[in-house]
């Protein structure tokens, strides 16, 4: 029996609508937000932290430390995101979130999971905390730095190495955004984990189409990116990313080569009025008080 079996897609479904519930709330209170990454990847964080992998249990929501510092020699002041997702061990999964501009979605994803304190968005984006607007290493759900764009697939590549090394058997998924395929470093990686024959890294993309500038397709097309990726020795799955099912089906294949599942997604979807907004969807601040009205009424139609 396949892990993703015994998957509750009903929870998915859940978890995906207080997803998109909690961050619209946040951007209401905070003027901005990353809305439409909400929008887009909300059944795709729903299927990983849902159980599509296999992450240790918490006793309880963790509530996020304050900054430890800078990290120093030895280790000093080193504290890591990947406490959120569980105690390690060699047969549990890892899992690596490399778009750092997605933590408001994130951290949504875990306080919907019972791994994050709910009231943990209290410290969104304030000094000394480590609930950070950009997720580093230190935030929560965050196992590495990850910024510039486009490193942690890399980092998820030499985890997965190390831990064929020592027998380990759990799988390192790494979760991306489609604009990280504008960087030479991920095809990179790409030739890597493929030449190391990485059967158990698995890459999961929120393909929504978009980036700061505007569409990807008007700024640096990546296009076509599954016989892009297939061509470096890939096992690749492309996915209607609002598809519980097709997510986890793909997410249960089994196979010699490492494995990415691209998720093609709508970045308005559960959230209609976003469409006034296109073409630049990245990033919601409101005009006035008139708009942030009306998106007070959806919040209030999607409460109900």
């Amino acid at each position: 029996m396949s892990h993703t079996s015994t998957v509750d897609t009903t929870e998915i479904e859940r978890i995906a609508a207080g997803i998109r519930r909690r961050v619209l709330e946040h951007t209401l209170t905070n003027n901005g937000g990353y809305m439409s990454q909400a929008c887009s990847a909300a059944e795709l964080l729903g299927c990983l932290y849902g159980g599509m992998v296999d992450l240790a249990p918490l006793p309880a929501p963790l509530i996020p430390p304050a900054f430890p510092g800078t990290p120093g020699p030895n280790g000093i002041n080193r504290r890591s995101g990947a406490d959120f997702h569980g105690p390690t061990s060699p047969s549990a999964d890892r899992l690596v979130s490399s778009p750092a501009h997605y933590a408001l979605v994130i951290y949504a994803a875990l306080i919907e999971t019972g791994r994050l304190d709910e009231n943990a968005l209290d410290d969104f984006n304030r000094d000394g905390g480590t609930v950070e607007m950009i997720g580093a290493e230190h935030s929560p759900g965050f196992e590495t730095t990850t910024g510039s764009l486009a490193q942690a697939i890399s980092q998820a590549g030499g985890i997965a190495l190390a831990r064929r090394l020592k027998n380990e058997t759990g799988r390192t998924w790494v979760f991306m955004s489609d604009g990280e395929f504008q960087e030479g470093q991920t095809w990179e990686a790409l030739n890597a984990a493929s030449f190391y024959k990485l059967s158990k890294l698995r890459v999961i993309v929120d393909v929504n189409g978009g980036q700061c500038d505007g569409p990807m397709d008007t700024v640096m097309g990546i296009e076509p990116l599954a016989e892009r990726i297939a061509a470096f020795g890939w096992n690749v799955h492309s996915v209607d990313g609002h598809s519980i099912e097709a997510i986890l089906e793909a997410g249960a294949d089994e196979n010699d080569k490492p494995t990415m599942i691209l998720c093609y997604t709508d970045p308005v979807r559960g959230l209609p009025i976003l469409e006034e907004r296109r073409p630049v969807l990245h990033y919601l601040r409101f005009t006035g008080e008139e708009e942030q009205a009306r998106y007070q009424a959806a919040l209030e139609e999607m409460s109900r």
